[in-house]
């Protein structure tokens, strides 16, 4: 696992990036970063591959079987050759977690996705959308994931990866990039996905969190939020079969402390059209309903 710290210095009342400083170690021989982060003896250790591992599943929802219910929404774009991306629609979902240990610094995560889909000037839920590249007006469906047992990720020191590829997928330990400001404590990461995925897919993900709740050991789950930015294939409901081109998602969101805080009229329409998503536990089944 490799992992790579940054500090950025803001100097001036403008704001200005003085400059982005690699940590590489101190006179003294210890490490920067953990003397930056240690609210006492016992702050994580991102100096060992097991204190990012914990930090990371911390971050992404808790080291505690808990359901960890996370709220986000963002813009679709279209981007074709010879233009500029395009916004097409928006986008607001809900992904809940549960993280079960299997052995040590041996995890894994499974949840579900619910995410439904906005127009991108009235805000309004689409539940049926004229093409601009293709002029068809077409059926919105949700896009749900996950769910079932076996349909999770594990987390374990030689990668990140779906819990049924994991004895054919090849270690590739994950590589986190953890930085520091302001009373924060940040990190980008990337998503891993299986060999023969249709192309273009990738994901590059921001996770920030309070400086003093990441030192604290006793939070097992800590208050995160995050910023992601999605390439990926044309969304299959658009029936662009054939065309050049890909979609670019952006998204931002935070984690909530319950299911109870998702705003009301998702929270409203998730419980009616699919209330089995409502947990992230490893033996919730998908209710029957079809896994896209």
């Amino acid at each position: 696992m490799t992992v790579k710290i940054n500090r950025r210095l803001f100097l001036g009342s403008a704001g200005i990036v003085a400059g982005i400083a690699p940590l590489s170690g101190c006179a003294d021989g210890s490490s920067p970063f953990q003397m930056m982060v240690r609210g006492g003896n016992e702050a994580p250790d991102l100096t060992t591959t097991e204190g990012q591992l914990k930090s990371i599943l911390r971050m992404s929802a808790s080291l505690d079987p808990e359901d960890c219910p996370w709220w986000f929404n963002g813009t679709i774009y279209g981007m074709t050759e010879g233009e500029h991306p395009r916004p097409l629609f928006d986008f607001e979902g809900m992904e809940i977690y549960q993280v079960t240990k299997l052995d040590e610094n041996v995890y894994e995560m499974t949840g579900n996705t619910v995410t439904f889909f906005r127009d991108h000037e009235t805000k309004e839920f689409l539940y049926s959308y004229k093409n601009p590249y293709t002029n068809k007006t077409l059926d919105v469906p949700a896009s749900v994931q996950g769910g079932g047992p076996g349909r999770g990720f594990t987390y374990e020191l030689t990668g990140i990866r779906p819990t049924v590829l994991r004895e054919t997928m090849p270690d590739d330990p994950p590589k986190f990039d953890w930085n520091i400001a302001a009373g924060k404590v940040w990190v980008h990461s990337s998503r891993s996905y299986p060999p023969g995925m249709t192309p273009p897919r990738a994901e590059r993900q921001t996770t920030f969190v309070p400086l003093k709740d990441f030192n604290n050991p006793r939070l097992a789950k800590l208050p995160t939020v995050f910023s992601s930015t999605f390439f990926a294939p044309w969304i299959p409901w658009l029936e662009m079969e054939g065309q050049k081109g890909h979609m670019i998602w952006h998204a931002g969101g935070a984690k909530l402390d319950t299911i109870a805080d998702l705003p009301a009229e998702y929270r409203d329409r998730v419980e009616k059209e699919y209330p089995e998503r409502m947990t992230g536990k490893p033996e919730a089944g998908t209710g029957g309903k079809k896994v896209e």
